[in-house]
């Protein structure tokens, strides 16, 4: 029978192969349209600027992320049992005690965000307190330890890093074929190299793109095994996401921006699933979720 321990080494094997992936496609990607043009500099110029504008972002993602989202620093007094279970669930995962804010939404939904585990906050909405008892809190907030625990912001930065170089090398190869671009050194046209060139600037960013929501889903799988080897009941966070999922109502402030980081779709109201809206999806199905963990021997 699969384990947690199992469940969570696949998870880890399956992202880093999809980064690996994603790292293997904008080389060969950079290669086409250096070929057809003749201008091994595009892919230096684009990879340099993404990396610039993306690392300053990164330093500022938990403050950016936060004021999206309309939360507010948690009032200790107040949130007392919140707090409790933040502290208890950090000392047992030998992380810093998270900064704690609320949202006031009736929208059932949470999030962490931080570059790092020193500089970590965890976001719950007022909603989500209204509905789930304390064991179900503990499994949803474990789950957001574990993104802090895993790293995933530091994963997730790379991935907006490698996706918007792809769209940069894509936008400069549209502009350079629209004023007179797709000639080497020589003033040789690059016939084939061009007509390839020119359909990865259209297909490339859709394929980065599935490939970073890709590994935002895969970035779930792995805190849910994590948060639910982290209480060692599995059920708590399963029987949470059945409440959350229930919940029809959207988050007030959803955003596409910081979608990913919420434990289930912000948007929500979208039961028709087709192949395509799953492809697009930057969370797997909640039903997925909580099959795989009631079917997780946690060896209590």
């Amino acid at each position: 029978m699969a384990t947690l321990y199992t469940h969570r080494a696949a998870n880890i094997s399956k992202t880093w192969a999809l980064m690996t992936g994603f790292l293997v496609f904008i080389v060969g990607v950079g290669f086409v349209f250096s070929q057809a043009y003749g201008d091994p500099a595009i892919l230096w110029v684009a990879v340099i600027f993404s990396l610039v504008m993306n690392v300053a972002s990164y330093w500022f993602s938990d403050s950016i992320a936060l004021r999206m989202s309309g939360a507010r620093p948690a009032n200790k007094e107040e949130y007392f049992e919140l707090f409790t279970t933040v502290e208890n669930l950090a000392i047992t995962a030998g992380l810093p005690m998270p900064r704690v804010y609320i949202i006031d939404d009736v929208s059932p939904n949470a999030f962490a965000t931080g570059r790092d585990p020193e500089h970590a906050a965890v976001a719950v909405t007022t909603g989500i307190l209204r509905i789930l008892n304390k064991t179900e809190l503990e499994g949803v907030l474990a789950h957001e330890l574990s993104h802090i625990g895993n790293r995933d912001i530091l994963v997730s930065t790379i991935a907006v890093v490698l996706a918007g170089t792809i769209a940069m090398i894509s936008d400069m190869a549209m502009r350079m074929a629209f004023f007179g671009g797709g000639r080497d050194r020589e003033g040789k046209g690059n016939g084939i190299m061009l007509v390839i060139a020119l359909a990865l600037a259209v297909l490339a960013p859709i394929a980065a793109t599935m490939i970073q929501l890709a590994i935002s889903r895969k970035r779930e799988f792995l805190a849910d095994a994590s948060g639910a080897l982290l209480t060692r009941y599995p059920e708590g966070l399963a029987s949470a996401l059945e409440k959350i999922s229930a919940s029809s109502m959207p988050m007030a402030n959803a955003n596409h921006a910081t979608a990913h980081l919420w434990i289930a779709n912000p948007f929500k109201g979208d039961s028709a699933r087709s192949v395509m809206t799953k492809m697009f999806m930057t969370h797997p199905p909640i039903e997925e979720r909580i099959a795989i963990l009631r079917d997780m021997d946690v060896g209590r």
